[in-house]
């Protein structure tokens, strides 16, 4: 693989969400498992500081991800822009997209409107969370009815 793509989840006034940090940490064993060299931490600034990306760039060190193979997509705010933005970062197609399994289908739709062969590795839940699993049948269908709108990139 050539990435490991981690999308953005929120940044609380405390510190990481818990999907943040779960996202985070299980890129971070993918790393150290050799799965790809470098990741690319998603996200902006939401509504506390710092941007997702940023503070995902620190767990990843403090998990033991070298600095040089992190690279920090930091102005995306959606699942479409983060998957957008890191496509710019990179010039290979086949990455590891880290997020949870409820918003897992919808991450490889626009992954692969956008050229990635990916595949999509979740961490492993701590809970079945219905309000999540409800956004995420409602958002489907909408992001295929975006993506239509939106240009592919070679």
């Amino acid at each position: 693989m050539d990435a490991i793509i981690v999308l953005g989840a929120a940044v609380w006034k405390d510190g990481p969400s818990p999907a943040l940090r779960r996202r985070t940490l299980h890129a971070a064993s993918l790393w150290l498992d050799r799965q790809a060299p470098i990741i690319i931490p998603c996200g902006g600034l939401g509504l506390y500081p710092p941007t997702e990306a940023a503070l995902m760039k620190t767990l990843l060190e403090h998990h033991g991800v070298s600095p040089d193979c992190i690279l920090p997509e930091d102005q995306s705010t959606t699942t479409l822009e983060n998957i957008r933005n890191a496509r710019e970062l990179l010039t290979g197609r086949d990455v590891i997209i880290v997020t949870d399994r409820y918003h897992a289908r919808r991450a490889a739709m626009v992954a692969r409107h956008f050229g990635f062969n990916a595949t999509v590795s979740s961490p492993r839940p701590t809970r079945s969370i219905l309000k999540q699993h409800l956004r995420e049948a409602i958002a489907l269908p909408a992001y295929a009815i975006k993506l239509r709108k939106t240009p592919r990139q070679p």
